[in-house]
């Protein structure tokens, strides 16, 4: 006949005297299926982060100069003010112009542009994507002229 078993009992009825070493069938202790320093084991919001980095450094091989001491930054959502230029839609992204003793930046937010996805394999693209436009407002010309591989993904759709 098997003893009954409960966090208070151990298997011999007795009192258990610490944590659990098995979970309840016996196998061990859950953990996380990857170790830390995996990319198994990043969130979405950093592997996010590491495609706004990766966006940033191309562009940054051909426009190291204009882009000198902008910040990059990226955010859940966006403020629920929109901008005046934002007519309804959710903006995936802005530049905010230096002010106020505050350096140029540009901001992609996370939510939006992860939401306009239905697969995550074209996630690195429309980053990517979204990073060049606020570029190209910044520097106040076409996307095209920033990375010709954007128009490229234009006639492809």
């Amino acid at each position: 006949m098997r003893r009954p078993t409960s966090p208070q009992t151990g298997p011999t009825g007795a009192a258990a005297t610490g944590p659990r070493r098995r979970d309840r069938r016996g196998r061990g202790l859950r953990g996380p299926l990857a170790p830390s320093g995996l990319p198994g084991h990043r969130t979405r919001a950093e592997q996010f982060d590491e495609l706004v980095l990766d966006a940033v450094e191309r562009l940054e091989r051909r426009w190291s100069d204009e882009l000198d001491g902008v910040e990059f930054a990226v955010e859940d959502v966006p403020p629920s003010d929109p901008a005046p230029w934002e007519h309804g839609a959710v903006p995936l992204g802005r530049f905010f112009p230096a002010g106020d003793g505050l350096p140029t930046r540009i901001v992609v937010y996370r939510r939006p542009v992860e939401t306009r996805v239905e697969d995550r394999t074209v996630l690195p693209a429309l980053v990517h994507r979204v990073v060049v436009e606020q570029v190209a407002h910044l520097l106040g010309v076409e996307p095209g002229t920033v990375d010709p591989a954007v128009d490229d993904d234009d006639r492809d759709d």
